[in-house]
């Protein structure tokens, strides 16, 4: 019974500490959870600004003209004056956010935890075993044993 209960105990722990739903698999999720949480807000602040700038191109004067001038077109009667040596007009390149890959979690497969705790039942078992025949509650021989009382050997004989 106790090997029992010690295997048993054994696969528990096991599975739960380091199992496929155990803390330590709990705690790689829920690091993970982070950082898809801010990955997920920097993703919502490029999109804020990038709203912004639709409606700022979309209705305001001044920012269609700069972004007009940006692409050499002037305003009629407007003089374009241009100076050799300096670079062309930066082009647009809008950040989108960087790739996440999720990374999978480690844990202890269920098979091993189960295994475990057979391992722990099983040498507990051959332990107690071995304890029982070195104190003589267990014995090999073929011999009966018997009782005594105070130095009398008492024999267990059916009645007739």
């Amino acid at each position: 019974m106790p090997a029992l209960l010690a295997g048993t105990l054994a696969y528990a722990l096991l599975s739960f500490f380091w199992g496929q739903n155990g803390v330590w698999a709990q705690k790689q999720l829920e690091a993970q959870k982070k950082v898809i949480s801010a990955r997920t807000q920097e993703i919502q602040n490029i999109n804020d600004d990038l709203n912004l700038e639709k409606t700022a191109i979309r209705d305001d004067a001044d920012v269609i003209a700069a972004y007009a001038r940006k692409l050499d077109y002037v305003f009629p009667g407007e003089k374009l004056v241009k100076i050799k040596g300096l670079g062309s007009a930066k082009s647009l390149v809008y950040e989108t956010g960087s790739v996440l890959k999720s990374v999978p979690v480690a844990y202890v497969s269920e098979w091993f935890c189960k295994g475990a705790g057979l391992v722990v039942g099983l040498l507990l078992a051959f332990a107690i075993f071995l304890f029982d025949v070195s104190y003589g509650v267990k014995s090999f021989s073929k011999k009966k044993r018997f009782e005594t009382i105070e130095g009398i050997p008492v024999y267990d004989v059916a009645q007739v």
